[in-house]
């Protein structure tokens, strides 16, 4: 029983590095960074069926929770984070939302790392 459970995990392990690689292989630079740390092919097919597929509505959502969550972290280069708000940013005002860039500006300072509070 065992065994057959190990095989099962084993399969499954396999089947998912290929179509994750098969997924992320297909995508365009900007979208392979934000997917290229799921771990899961299941994640970012689901994840690419509600930000791209899904009405309007459930799109503009998803975008803006996406970018309310955002939270920088000291762990992640500096550059790479913006780069990755900046992309937030970008898929906001691409659903024909509007937002100043004052507003980005300012949100994007109170996601700096609680650790740099002093600044």
């Amino acid at each position: 029983m065992a065994k057959s459970e190990d095989e099962t995990k084993q399969k499954y392990d396999r089947d998912n590095k290929t179509v994750r690689g098969h997924l992320l292989n297909h995508m365009n630079n900007s979208l392979f960074i934000l997917f290229v740390n799921y771990r899961s092919a299941k994640d970012i097919w689901t994840t690419l069926e509600t930000r791209y597929v899904g009405d309007d509505i459930g799109r503009k959502k998803y975008v803006v929770e996406k970018w309310v969550q955002f939270q920088m972290i000291d762990e992640k280069p500096i550059m790479d984070q913006i780069y990755e708000y900046e992309n937030l940013v970008a898929d906001v005002l691409s659903e024909g939302m509007k937002m100043c860039k004052i507003l980005q500006a300012n949100v994007l300072l109170e996601k700096f790392p609680p650790t740099w509070s002093e600044y």
